[in-house]
């Protein structure tokens, strides 16, 4: 199972971080190849779904994603296809300057033909994630999480 961990530091504080990035919505700002993410059911609480669309290898693909845990410092977000399920796992900590600290995990299973490609995914992903990452720092330093 391909598997992404990124570590993401900022100097904003922890509380807004964990508000901006657990409305998933939010997504298109800060994920690279996030192109649009709505809210399609739920108050941000276990169970909200979102459709996030995303740019990937060349092609847009789309996922359902639900919040499976939504509590503070930890949100847990599922997104499923036809061939593929993601897991993200973000925590966010407070940093002693007052900042914060995001840990962000993503797990991906493949099925299907799809399957056979997870190894050759892995270098594409690893380079989605640090671009992520890149612009997460951006858009929280920037002052999207105020």
């Amino acid at each position: 199972m391909p598997t992404l961990k990124r570590l993401v530091t900022t100097h904003a504080p922890a509380e807004g971080v964990f508000a901006y990035l657990s409305d998933f919505a939010n997504a298109a700002e800060w994920d690279s190849g996030t192109v649009a993410c709505e809210r399609i059911s739920g108050d941000g609480g276990p169970g909200t779904t979102y459709r996030n669309r995303s740019r990937f290898a060349g092609r847009e693909v789309e996922l359902i994603y639900t919040v499976e845990e939504n509590a503070e410092p930890v949100f847990v977000i599922v997104g499923k296809n036809a061939t593929t399920v993601s897991r993200d796992t973000i925590i966010v900590t407070p940093t002693a300057n007052s900042g914060s600290s995001i840990e962000y995990t993503a797990e991906f299973t493949f099925s299907g033909p799809a399957r056979f490609l997870g190894p050759l995914m892995q270098p594409l992903l690893a380079r989605l994630g640090d671009a992520t990452a890149a612009q997460l720092a951006r858009v929280l330093d920037e002052g999207a999480s105020q």
